[in-house]
């Protein structure tokens, strides 16, 4: 790494620290010829995932619009802000981890909507409900048939 007072190119590492989330690198740095220390921040570089939409669009993955629809089906249940969290998290991770740069938005409607069904039933429907689009109450009868049998297995 190139001093930044002297403009040497060869710099020492005294200390090599992440943040919490392991995606950022701090390193403490000292130049052998002037004596010098200073800081470095290593971040990944990564390329955004496109989300195809219903209608053909792209646009880039929003966590916090994930985020915030999860919330709007988990409204009045007994599900924490943690467990949104950790939800979206894993969602984001699966995702990144899939080493696809595009993902359509039923794939993410999906593993939402199997998230939600290990932690709380209500929200599953809620979600479904918008998701999958309803337009009366047989689209509910035959998500609440499928999830019954689910269950019985």
């Amino acid at each position: 790494m190139k001093c930044k007072f002297c403009g040497n190119n060869d710099s020492k590492v005294i200390d090599s620290r992440t943040n919490e989330e392991n995606t950022v690198v701090r390193r403490r740095r000292e130049c052998p010829k002037c004596g010098k220390r200073f800081t470095t921040l290593e971040e990944y570089e990564t390329t955004p995932i496109l989300v195809i939409k219903r209608d053909g669009t792209r646009q880039v993955f929003d966590k916090e619009k994930l985020k915030r629809g999860i919330i709007k089906a988990c409204e009045k249940r007994p599900v924490t802000i943690t467990q949104i969290d950790e939800m979206v998290s894993s969602i984001e991770k699966e995702i990144n981890n899939s080493l696809v740069q595009e993902v359509d938005t039923n794939t993410i409607g999906q593993k939402v909507m199997q998230k939600l069904k290990e932690i709380d039933e209500v929200a599953y429907v809620r979600f479904a409900s918008v998701y999958r689009q309803f337009k009366d109450i047989s689209n509910f009868i035959e998500l609440l048939d499928d999830f019954k049998k689910e269950i019985k297995k």
